[in-house]
């Protein structure tokens, strides 16, 4: 909310600068976003009344213009505007002024100068000029009234400050100049000056017929008929400048007394022009298949769950947001209809944004606005009517239907101090809470407060206690340190961060992403295999109403995105928390009773193996290229991979990962069902690791190079299918050779169907490994070669039934 220091200091005025005015309501939770001044700093410019013009001798374009700035002699001034002319009241800047910088450059100073021949003792200036508006047009005409010789800044009041307010959604009563007024004058002691509501002479006697048929739609409507009005007046200055420099433009006098008085005592109201209402007015919900064309041209369709204004013949307004075209009043009105209500805010909360706009009209009754005021708040807009339009006003008719019932809440002093952490005594909390017009009712370590109509934030003792705190001021509460013991905690070598499994990881081609723990109970039944996920008792959406056990879901609505965005190539992880019910979990300080938290770590990977290059021919990624990134990441320790099984990967394509006998995650191409199911075109290979399995490396152990050579034999081995390199590996690794330092797979061959003097079996195939040799202590032998090699091979027959390939 923005409005003029100025403007609040008519009802507030406390002996305070501006900044501790700012520092003051910041400190009680009104905060001052901006403080901005209304106009540039600029001095030496006076009202100046232009007596004369006569043509430049040397110029076309030019006048010399003799100019009253209230001295003893007019000043001699060459000016170009094309507005100039005599008896208008102009800024005019002296000899010796100092103007606004142009384009951040210094100040500009007046001086005495010669314009093609002719002396010109100031400047005549336009609004642009002296910072005030963008518009360039001519000279900035004055009123007419304005003293010849006055300092501008005086007669303008510029030397004023424009607050720029952040309010919560709690703080509705002080979207209003006289609101926040209310506020100050609580919080600093000073008077509040009460605005008058003087009753309005009454000329005529006629009412317009009004039905309120929705009782949970208005609790209250005032409204007023004020015959002969002319709108063709022109909207008096000084609301004028005060609607600018809230951030309103003029439109017209009705519609601008409408505005001034909502700025100024924080009711939104509506002016019909009476001689477009058909019959009388009708307050209830919206139908189907109704429609209504705003003031802003837009043309909605109403429903059930829409509040309107309606006459006999068709709606004509949208209750509490804005009103219709129809009615609207124009420079031909010469009759209107004033109308204050009181709107439930459950009945417009939310109904501006379903039509993708919002106004300051819905911005205010959808949090609540006074509904014992209406009467007034007409009765303040028929005054400002008949001063500025004239006219007659008829008997003011006001309808009490149902109004909102305030109850009582009790504040407990020691609850007060504990919350606060201040020593509190009664009579500090009562006077705190008179202070800001809450009456509380006194009894023994207690107070009980029955909010004011225009309090609709008070219903908690929380509530109370953050009254109280705000009167005190928060700068005013003590700064205590927690209690607690600050240890440092040091990390095993043998354990590495999350921010080195991070850059490991990046380093690898990755991005990280972040997502919500929040997710789609769907996820957690297709993906993790989930039925019974951790429900959330309060989502912030519908969609996202359990915790997440598995990363992979958050990942693949991630590459969808990206997908969605014409990414060719996507590399993601995440390093995040999983939650799964776990009985045999107790309390602790870092545990909950039931629920397992794990961090886990998980990547995907899609498109290319290489980023777009023209050195190496691209593929698309596949499972090896994912293992060799968790085996890159799980370096120097060697994981074991082993088939399995997962609700998320494909049957035949994924692993589960080992170390040291505990399975740790798993890696696999997505799934083709979830494939089909989130439309992809490819399917990603996608890895999840418990991250604390991760985190663990071994410390580096100096070992001695050897100076023997190491010797390597290859073997073709015949296998059956079912066979897989694992145990080949194992049945190997059984012949416990100390002698062998590596093992290598470097050719699988399978038979092709119906190829003729193939040695193999159609269920066989044959794997090309090769054995890597050495001792330390001595070069290895022929005979030592052949003996281990021997051993090797008898370990394989024996194991997994192989055979050297012919």
């Amino acid at each position: 909310m923005q409005f003029p220091e100025s403007w609040l200091r008519t009802f507030c005025n406390p002996p305070l600068s501006t900044q501790q005015l700012a520092d003051t309501l910041t400190m009680a939770g009104l905060e001052v976003e901006a403080l901005t001044p209304v106009a540039p700093p600029f001095s030496g410019v006076l009202v100046g009344r232009i007596l004369s013009l006569l043509p430049h001798p040397n110029a076309d374009r030019l006048r010399v213009c003799q100019v009253d700035v209230g001295a003893a002699q007019p000043l001699s001034i060459v000016c170009g505007a094309p507005n100039a002319r005599a008896g208008i009241l102009v800024p005019c800047a002296t000899v010796g002024a100092q103007l606004p910088p142009l384009a951040g450059g210094p100040a500009l100073q007046i001086g005495l100068g010669q314009l093609r021949g002719v002396q010109s003792q100031g400047m005549l200036c336009s609004a642009k000029e002296l910072g005030l508006s963008d518009e360039n047009g001519g000279l900035l005409e004055l009123a007419p009234d304005a003293p010849p010789g006055r300092d501008l800044r005086a007669q303008l009041a510029l030397d004023d400050q424009l607050f720029t307010l952040k309010l919560t959604t709690n703080l509705a009563h002080c979207l209003s100049v006289y609101g926040i007024a209310r506020e100050l004058a609580a919080l600093t002691g000073a008077p509040l000056q009460e605005p008058e509501f003087s009753p309005a002479a009454v000329s005529l006697s006629e009412c317009l017929p009004v039905r309120v048929d929705a009782p949970d739609l208005c609790g209250r409507f005032s409204g007023r008929i004020v015959r002969g009005v002319n709108t063709r007046v022109q909207t008096p200055a000084w609301m004028v400048e005060r609607l600018a420099r809230c951030g309103q433009r003029s439109v017209s006098p009705l519609v601008d007394i409408s505005n001034y008085v909502m700025f100024e005592l924080g009711r939104p109201s509506h002016i019909f022009d009476l001689d477009k209402i058909s019959g009388g007015l009708q307050v209830r919900w919206g139908r189907s298949g109704e429609t209504l064309t705003l003031l802003n041209g837009n043309t909605i369709a109403l429903d059930e769950q829409v509040g309107v204004i309606a006459d006999e013949r068709a709606v004509e307004s949208l209750a509490g947001i804005m009103g219709g075209a129809a009615c609207a009043v124009s420079e031909e009105t010469r009759h209107i209809f004033i109308e204050a209500a009181f709107w439930w805010p459950q009945a417009i909360a939310g109904r501006s944004r379903r039509y993708h706009f919002s106004t300051d009209a819905g911005h205010r009754f959808e949090r609540g606005v006074d509904p014992s005021t209406t009467r007034q708040h007409v009765e303040r807009i028929t005054q400002l009517v008949l001063q500025i339009c004239g006219g007659q006003a008829a008997t003011l008719d006001d309808q009490i239907i149902r109004l909102p019932l305030a109850q009582p809440v009790t504040l407990r002093v020691a609850r007060a101090a504990k919350v606060l952490g201040i020593p509190l005594t009664q009579p500090q909390c009562a006077a705190a809470l008179q202070r800001l017009g809450l009456e509380p009712c006194e009894s023994e370590g207690s107070l009980t407060v029955t909010p004011p109509p225009y309090r609709f934030d008070l219903h908690l003792e929380e509530d109370l206690i953050e009254e109280v705190a705000r009167v005190i001021g928060y700068q005013n509460l003590p700064h205590t340190p927690p209690h607690a013991p600050i240890c440092a905690r040091i990390d095993s070598e043998t354990r590495r961060s999350p921010f080195a499994v991070r850059r490991a990881l990046a380093q690898l081609g990755y991005q990280e992403t972040i997502n919500f723990s929040f997710v789609q109970e769907r996820w957690e039944h297709e993906l993790a295999g989930n039925p019974n996920p951790i429900r959330l008792l309060n989502p912030i959406s519908s969609q996202l109403s359990v915790l997440r056990s598995s990363l992979l879901g958050s990942l693949l609505a991630v590459l969808k995105f990206n997908l969605d965005h014409r990414a060719e190539r996507v590399r993601l992880f995440e390093v995040g928390r999983v939650f799964r019910k776990d009985q045999t979990v107790a309390d602790s300080e870092r545990t909950l009773a039931g629920v397992d938290q794990p961090m886990r770590v998980a990547g995907l990977c899609q498109g290319g193996t290489n980023a777009l290059q023209w050195g190496l021919p691209t593929r698309p990624v596949d499972f090896y290229d994912v293992k060799g990134d968790v085996q890159a990441l799980l370096a120097p320790r060697a994981a074991e991979f082993r088939a399995a099984e997962h609700p998320a990967m494909h049957p035949g394509r994924c692993a589960s990962v080992w170390l040291d006998q505990r399975c740790i995650g798993h890696v696999g191409e997505l799934h083709p069902r979830w494939r089909q199911s989130y439309e992809l075109a490819q399917a990603p290979v996608l890895f999840e690791l418990a991250l604390d399995a991760v985190q663990e490396r071994t410390i580096a152990q100096h070992q001695t190079i050897s100076r023997h050579q190491s010797a390597a034999r290859d073997l073709a081995l015949v296998v059956k299918e079912s066979v897989d390199f694992a145990a080949v590996q194992a049945a190997i690794g059984a012949a416990c050779n100390p002698w062998l330092r590596d093992l290598v797979l470097f050719d699988v061959y399978r038979p092709k169907a119906g190829s003729a003097g193939e040695a193999l079996a159609s269920d066989e195939k044959s794997l090309a490994v090769r054995l890597l040799l050495r001792r330390d202590d001595a070069t290895l032998t022929e005979e030592e070669i052949d003996a281990a090699v021997k051993a090797v091979l008898e370990s394989l027959v024996k194991r997994v039934q192989a055979r050297l390939r012919a």
